[in-house]
């Protein structure tokens, strides 16, 4: 019993935890955030006409599960849009875009996204389009999405690679807004 515990305490602590990987840290800052709703501003890429501009943009961080988060971003009174982050077994991080009517039924187009081909950095991960995408958008098929965090801001960015397209919101994560209701297709 004696070499037993000599031996344990010769065993470095971190080797007995698990450390976590960067795609873990960037899921835990998200986390953080549970519950929070943010205003945004276009920061890259809105025009006139494109039903973003002028509207007001909120995410809010609505569910965290063990392996799944669902942020909710709404564009003015459209409450049609959610993305929902998924972490696998291998701790790699996919994101699809959860796209509804009013009535909750799914729209035509929904559950695009991708899967990031790495655990990605703490405060950086990157999906790029999956084939469900480009099957469904054959134009998305170079498009990349990514989420970038850090204490003070977290930003949602698309760039379709091969041309100049380039959209990115900047939600300020020190200032809390009131959570708006429930997107549509949730019940409160």
């Amino acid at each position: 019993m004696k070499a037993l515990l000599y031996f344990s305490l010769l065993i470095p602590i971190n080797f007995l935890a698990q450390e976590q990987t960067t795609s873990e840290k960037f899921w835990t800052q998200l986390e953080a955030h549970c519950g929070k709703s943010y205003q945004g501003e276009i920061i890259s890429g809105g025009a006139e006409g494109d039903g973003f501009t002028g509207k007001k943009l909120v995410m809010h961080v609505r569910s965290c599960k063990k392996n799944d988060i669902r942020i909710p971003f709404f564009v003015g009174d459209d409450k049609s849009r959610t993305w929902v982050l998924h972490k696998n077994t291998n701790k790699i991080l996919s994101l699809k875009h959860d796209h509804r009517n009013p009535d909750g039924t799914e729209e035509k187009v929904t559950q695009y996204g991708g899967t990031n081909s790495n655990v990605g950095l703490k405060n950086l991960q990157m999906f790029p389009a999956d084939e469900h995408s480009t099957k469904m958008l054959p134009k998305a098929a170079t498009n990349l999405w990514w989420f970038t965090i850090d204490a003070e801001s977290f930003t949602y960015n698309l760039r379709r690679i091969g041309n100049e397209r380039l959209f990115t919101v900047r939600f300020d994560l020190t200032k809390k807004i009131e959570t708006p209701g429930a997107p549509w297709g949730t019940k409160e």
